[in-house]
């Protein structure tokens, strides 16, 4: 267990909103607008909170539950990512593994809590949901591998932490690869251009959007507050591949925290760049990040 540990942590907790404002910011900018100020979600989660809650006489207390399972699985993956440099506060032979369970386990529980109201449409975007992040986690899976093959390590501490200059050097296409994949995996799985819209409001288009419908007041925020959350996991696993852990432990981490502004900010621009894909043709997408992933991972293998 590493006491250091807990500062990407809390920086995780306190500074998650702020990924949204930034992609909302650039997004905004891109088109020639001023947009919302970068703090909104901030203002947002506090307008949320002091709403009241209705709820369906269908629903049960799996509808409840379902939003404190999945931000407390969320948050329990965070303690096994590091960032800038600054190990997890767990690390393990392995742990990398138990993360993406960890995801897993917090899908299950947003997919329960859709399934627990009894709505045709929640229950069509929870199929959704589990299928696309299905093929997600194949990409997912295969980079963390080829990084524990490249680092020899079996960390996501060490894996990530290891991923130097030299080593970008030596093997930049198999690593080029790799953080192609994992940033197709990151708009995946959190609901972004080209694979969902987080903007849309057509029920028979929408994923991510359309689980969440009867959720309101404090649990709306915690779904966005949740979202937020693993949209700084993923995004600290795509920093971590970047070069960017030398030096001393405060400026690497400075590092990691612009590299996370980076990666929003590149959110912003894919999104504003490129239209949704149909749904026929996420499959697609997902099934060519894994074989991009496998790929890296033979070349590094091979190397």
């Amino acid at each position: 267990m590493s006491v250091s540990g807990l500062i990407p942590v809390l920086a995780a907790l306190t500074l998650s909103p702020l990924l949204f404002g930034v992609i909302n910011k650039v997004k905004a900018l891109v088109a020639g607008r001023q947009g919302p100020p970068v703090l909104q979600l901030y203002y947002d989660l506090l307008k949320l909170s002091r709403k009241g809650a209705v709820y369906s006489a269908t629903t049960s207390w799996l509808f409840r539950a379902g939003l404190v399972g999945g931000v407390a699985a969320v948050v329990a993956a965070l303690l096994l990512v590091p960032l800038g440099g600054t190990p997890a506060v767990f690390a393990f032979r392995g742990d990398f593994i138990l993360a993406l369970y960890l995801l897993g386990v917090a899908r299950f529980f947003l997919v329960a809590a859709a399934m627990d109201t009894g709505s045709a449409f929640e229950g069509m975007g929870a199929s959704r949901e589990v299928f696309f992040s299905a093929l997600a986690e194949l990409a997912l899976f295969v980079v963390l591998a080829a990084l524990a093959h490249g680092t020899q390590t079996g960390t996501l501490s060490a894996m990530l932490g290891g991923v130097t200059p030299e080593l970008w050097r030596a093997e930049t296409p198999s690593l080029a690869l790799l953080l192609i994949a994992l940033v197709l995996v990151l708009l995946a799985e959190n609901a972004r251009i080209p694979v969902d819209d987080p903007n849309t409001h057509l029920e028979l288009t929408m994923i991510h959007e359309v689980m969440v419908l009867d959720h309101g007041g404090p649990d709306f925020a915690l779904v966005l507050y949740t979202s937020a959350l693993k949209l700084w996991l993923f995004a600290a696993l795509v920093v971590g591949v970047l070069p960017i852990h030398d030096g001393p432990p405060a400026a690497a981490f400075a590092a990691g925290l612009a590299g996370m502004a980076l990666v929003a900010a590149l959110v912003g621009v894919v999104e504003s760049a490129m239209a949704r894909l149909r749904l026929a043709r996420v499959p697609q997408l997902l099934l060519g990040a894994a074989a991009l992933a496998l790929v890296g991972f033979l070349l590094l293998a091979a190397g």
